[in-house]
């Protein structure tokens, strides 16, 4: 795959992750910015990718330590508190995987989205 080709893989698995947590932030808090939601997916999965790196290998810790750092994320750029930001990924993974499932089930894509842990 050359780097024109991964850039725009890497463009639309952010705007998909995105998405999901647009989703969650409106269902969750009523905030309706998809660019917003955009700069949290690229913030969260750099976040997620940097504190993986650091303490994802200890056993146990490190991964709670992930998905924490992730959640961090969202409850400073949304309203609300830590359960706030928990329902925000929770339903921002549910609807990644509603429009993976879609896009990837019509051949447009594959299941993988940039910014929501776990997908």
């Amino acid at each position: 795959m050359g780097l024109v080709d991964s850039l725009v893989v890497f463009l639309v698995s952010l705007l998909i992750g995105a998405l999901g947590i647009h989703v969650g932030a409106l269902i969750v808090t009523g905030e309706s910015n998809y660019e917003h939601a955009v700069w949290t997916a690229l913030i969260g999965a750099l976040v997620w990718g940097i504190v993986g790196w650091l303490f994802g290998g200890i056993p146990g810790l490190g991964p709670v330590l992930v998905f924490l750092s992730y959640l961090w994320v969202i409850k400073r750029r949304y309203a609300g508190g830590w359960l706030s930001a928990a329902a925000i990924a929770l339903v921002a993974w549910v609807a990644a995987v509603v429009v993976l499932s879609v896009l990837a089930s019509a051949g447009v894509t594959e299941f993988d989205a940039f910014g929501v842990p776990g997908i």
